[in-house]
């Protein structure tokens, strides 16, 4: 019963995602996003006959295809988890190994006609064991010594796909040109959460309506539109540099702001990204048995750095103007303001 669940939870656990993923969720309405959409589709009656049929329990598939992260008093339902549904959850959607991490690392590698998201997740699926937690004792992901190389394989790969990949200023760009797209040509702005308009609205329907809007100088959302199906998006002007950190913490807030001030606020966009300090703590088995911390036994763990990524981009008419008036004035323009004496 528990392997047919879990892997209906593994197929059913991104059947929530909008169009382009995760790009525009933040258009959903206060309180809804593509989790929630996923529990509202399980439990929903377009699925019943399916989980008629087969024998399993929605709210079981819902559980483990979110996990417990997913549900609490500040969450839309609340569910309390047995630690074996909590073990069966992490196999799916697990921040070390869950399989939702290896799957899209390396597809989304190969898709992309790039290396970093790959590693030995063979080895890594051989050794992975169920273990206690050293602080908590509670039963959790783990693995055999012997696959801790493809352990820290794995977490490189996702730390160099997030920096090289997932925020590339060019693809940082596009998301923001969508985002404003969808705000102009949804009605009211918003996705909808009714399960019908949410199953029928798809990467199609929105690349249909852009590419109309692009020719259409009337159309909402036009410019935007005309960016992504013409190649006119923004130009990246500036990026996060660590000498300029040093001098100013928001330096390329400070280069936004000056932009703006020349050109106008339509015509500049600032992208931020400061991800949490994960730090990715499972156990590891020893020959000898004896059950320790990845962080005590990985060196390569410690020292995986925090992604962080800063780009400001101008209007494609601007780019040479702004580089020109940052090249002119850089240093005034970081330089954090003096603070004035009493």
């Amino acid at each position: 019963y528990w392997r047919r669940v879990v892997r209906m939870a593994a197929l059913c656990h991104d059947i929530g995602h909008l169009p382009f993923s995760h790009a525009a969720e933040h258009l959903l309405p206060q309180g809804w996003d593509h989790e929630r959409l996923t529990d509202a589709l399980i439990l929903g009656c377009e699925m019943k006959s399916l989980w008629d049929q087969i024998k399993v329990q929605p709210n079981d598939v819902a559980k483990l295809a979110l996990g417990p992260k997913k549900f609490g008093p500040k969450k839309h339902r609340i569910e309390t988890f047995s630690p074996w549904e909590a073990i069966l959850s992490e196999i799916i959607v697990g921040d070390a190994f869950g399989v939702d991490r290896m799957d899209y690392l390396l597809r989304d590698s190969f898709h992309a006609g790039v290396a970093y998201g790959k590693f030995d997740h063979y080895r890594l699926i051989d050794t992975l064991r169920i273990l206690p937690h050293e602080q908590t004792e509670e039963p959790t992901l783990g693995i055999e010594s012997g696959g801790l190389h493809s352990a820290e394989a794995l977490l490189l790969a996702r730390y160099f796909m997030y920096t090289q990949l997932y925020f590339h200023s060019v693809r940082r760009i596009y998301d923001h040109h969508l985002t404003e797209f969808l705000k102009a040509w949804l009605p009211g702005g918003q996705f909808e959460i009714v399960t019908e308009q949410h199953l029928s609205m798809t990467d199609n329907e929105v690349n249909a309506a852009m590419s109309k809007a692009a020719y259409s100088p009337d159309s909402p959302g036009h410019r935007h539109a005309r960016a992504i199906c013409c190649r006119d998006h923004f130009r990246l002007v500036y990026e996060r540099k660590p000498q300029d950190v040093l001098v100013n913490p928001h330096a390329a807030e400070a280069v936004a702001k000056r932009l703006i001030c020349q050109f106008g606020k339509d015509d500049v966009h600032l992208y931020r990204h400061t991800e949490a300090n994960k730090r990715f703590d499972f156990p590891v088995r020893q020959m000898d048995g004896n059950v320790s911390s990845s962080i005590d036994e990985s060196t390569v763990l410690k020292s995986i750095p925090v992604v962080m990524a800063e780009f400001v981009f101008v209007a494609s008419d601007r780019k040479q103007e702004a580089l020109a008036l940052l090249k002119k004035e850089s240093a005034k323009i970081i330089e954090p303001p003096t603070e004035e004496k009493p």
